[in-house]
């Protein structure tokens, strides 16, 4: 191993289990049941979150986001207990650039996120630019001071009741790509709702960006100048900020995002498994425990091998994270393409294992087994995943999908 957990890490995930088991997990199956959280929901346990340490705002973001080990255990274990609030909690990270954003930006949400409360979202996927992240259809025309953004933008997490939304975008005189900070106060956009399989209570949707006029300082190029030079600053770590020297700032993005999925979907796989311990302990069949049968032994095997799999890959990907290690982007998608596949084999065999309870939303086996499902597409699909593997491992012009 080239990494291991610090005792301030071990503290920290040991006091996070005791305020999920406590504060959390007694009020998800309410909400699951009732679909999407509203603004006021999300913004109440984004509340509950900034007591213990975690959130956006100045005084906890050096706990959850300068640190990528803290992220990936906050990942981990959020998942573990509800993985729809993960969504709607990490899916937020593009506030951390509304200090490095135009003066109007920072006036119309600064007090909200000082108190953590401003969600956010991140704005690639399109209905026809997918897995194609290169080929965005959403185009950026500098205009004075000010970028014109139009667009659609679909399955982004967060949408329905986002404050600022990070935009993916091409530049149309010059053919490249950016990112910019839009927030809904200063430029209005329009949101419809998706409904899906899994993480019910999530919102999902679609952005209208229609002459949407953004400031130029929003540009996440220019937000990061700022931040290099000095004129303000957000604590991204050393090996994050080192990994823009070596990719696109979505790929950078990407490795964080794609670890930190990695780990959510093993936090499904460890809810699975301890579900299914202990059900087999509990379970009687032909007169004895069904854990004392030998096939439900070797699901459980299996299930314990690919969540301790998938745990050691994802780590591993946020150990070359913070190293500011260009590999990072292939164990990102390793551990990514793994992990969520991973999960849904996991959560399949935990239902079997329940039997006909399994399909009963009377136990959460049920849940588990839809969030896994959703695992598998968003940040990039599996099959993208071994595309972009196969291209680290051969090296330039061996790219299967450019």
């Amino acid at each position: 191993m080239e990494f291991e957990f610090s005792q301030e890490h071990r503290i920290f995930r040991s006091s996070l289990k005791e305020f999920l088991e406590k504060e959390i997990a007694p009020i998800v199956d309410e909400k699951e049941r009732r679909g999407g959280l509203t603004k006021e929901e999300a913004l109440e346990l984004y509340a509950k979150f900034k007591k213990i340490g975690i959130g956006y705002d100045p005084e906890s973001i050096s706990v959850y986001f300068e640190d990528p080990f803290y992220y990936g255990i906050a990942s981990e274990e959020i998942s573990r207990v509800w993985a729809s609030l993960n969504v709607v909690i990490g899916m937020s990270f593009p506030v951390v650039f509304v200090n490095l954003a135009s003066d109007q930006t920072r006036d119309a949400l600064g007090k909200k996120l000082e108190k953590n409360q401003v969600i956010g979202c991140l704005a690639v996927t399109e209905p026809e630019a997918g897995s194609d992240t290169s080929n965005l259809k959403t185009t950026a025309v500098l205009d004075g001071d000010e970028y014109v953004l139009n667009g659609t933008k679909t399955w982004i997490s967060n949408a329905p009741i986002a404050d600022v939304a990070l935009v993916a975008a091409t530049v149309k005189d010059a053919g490249t790509q950016e990112m910019f900070l839009v927030d809904k106060i200063n430029s209005p956009f329009e949101t419809s709702e998706l409904h899906k399989i899994g993480w019910r209570c999530a919102p999902t949707g679609e952005i209208y960006l229609k002459n949407c006029r953004v400031p130029k300082e929003n540009a996440l190029t220019n937000m990061i100048a700022k931040s290099l030079a000095g004129e303000a600053r957000i604590p991204i770590h050393e090996g994050i900020a080192k990994l823009f020297g070596y990719m696109s700032p979505l790929n950078a993005i990407f490795c964080m995002m794609r670890a930190g999925m990695a780990l959510m979907a093993t936090g499904i796989s460890q809810a699975c498994l301890d579900a299914s311990i202990s059900y087999a302990k509990q379970r009687k069949q032909f007169g004895r425990p069904i854990g004392r049968f030998q096939l439900i032994q070797d699901m459980l095997f299996r299930m314990a091998a690919i969540t301790e799999s998938s745990r050691l890959l994802s780590y591993k990907a946020l150990y070359l994270v913070t190293k500011g290690d260009p590999h990072a982007r292939l164990m990102s998608s390793l551990a990514k393409g793994y992990a969520c596949e991973g999960s849904v084999k996991v959560a399949y065999n935990a239902i079997q294992i329940h039997g006909g309870l399994g399909l009963s939303d009377e136990y959460p086996v049920e849940r588990y087994f839809r969030d896994a499902r959703m695992m598998t597409i968003p940040d990039g699909t599996t099959e993208i995943q071994k595309l972009i593997v196969g291209r680290e491992l051969l090296g330039h012009g061996f790219s299967a999908y450019v």
